[in-house]
């Protein structure tokens, strides 16, 4: 007989009570397979009631990802409280979804293999990717009001922010976790702006400006490839000596 049928029907909600239950599923799915492994038994391996259960997750595929809505909450009131420039401020938002992988690496690179087996969990993730997009473009629709192409620029820059944030996190998960990613997402998200947002440079300093530096990308390691993006009127003998010391 299992434990489930022992427990309370009722038992109140907690963040730590939600990672128990996400973590039982993660172990059921990764010991048996995502078919083979139900509500019940994820619930009692979780020690906990089917009712408990539907109290933090809608369906199996949801125990497997990170809680969404709470980082949507944590996305918008970024983006409520930040004066940077439009584009600029989508990457911080961007960033604060990124850190909730990067603060539970080894739950992140679980989910990640999971995710790559089953394809209801990639239709999944792909559906919880559309959401942040949405949310970084109806922000920047708000920024951009009042311009001709304001609904062509927040789609766009939404769509690139998001972009390079998938591409950095899907490189650090595929290295199983390794290294520090936040550095490769900073060069990423500099480059967005390069394109997007030409005026300014990370932290919101004009171009040319006193403290400012070049944004050097290296390519592969072991290369000698090296792109460096520029934005300045100073001297080229400057200009060098900066990238020098990037290097």
């Amino acid at each position: 007989m299992g434990t489930a049928g022992l427990r309370p029907a009722s038992t109140a909600p907690t963040p730590e009570l939600r990672q128990r239950v996400a973590a039982a599923a993660r172990e059921l799915f990764a010991a048996q397979g995502y078919e083979q492994t139900t509500v019940d038994a994820i619930a009692e391996r979780a020690g906990v009631g089917r009712r408990t259960f539907f109290r933090y997750f809608r369906s199996k595929d949801d125990a497997i990802f990170p809680d969404h809505l709470r980082i949507v909450a944590d996305v918008r009131t970024y983006l409520a409280a930040t004066a940077e420039p439009p584009v600029q401020a989508v990457c911080g938002g961007a960033r604060v979804v990124f850190r909730s992988y990067v603060d539970e690496r080894e739950v992140a690179v679980q989910r990640y293999r999971l995710s790559r087996s089953v394809p209801a969990l990639q239709d999944r993730e792909a559906a919880n990717v559309a959401r942040y997009t949405r949310v970084f473009s109806s922000y920047l629709r708000q920024r951009f009001a009042g311009r001709p192409d304001a609904v062509l620029r927040a789609d766009t820059a939404a769509a690139a922010v998001v972009a390079a944030h998938n591409h950095v996190l899907r490189m650090w998960l595929r290295a199983e976790g390794r290294g520090d990613p936040l550095t490769d997402l900073d060069q990423a998200f500099a480059w967005v702006q390069g394109l997007l947002e030409p005026g300014t440079e990370p932290g919101g300093r004009e171009p040319g400006g006193a403290g400012s530096a070049p944004v050097v990308h290296r390519r592969g390691e072991g290369t000698d490839l090296v792109l460096a993006v520029v934005r300045t009127t100073r001297p080229a003998e400057e200009v060098l000596q900066r990238i020098a010391g990037v290097l």
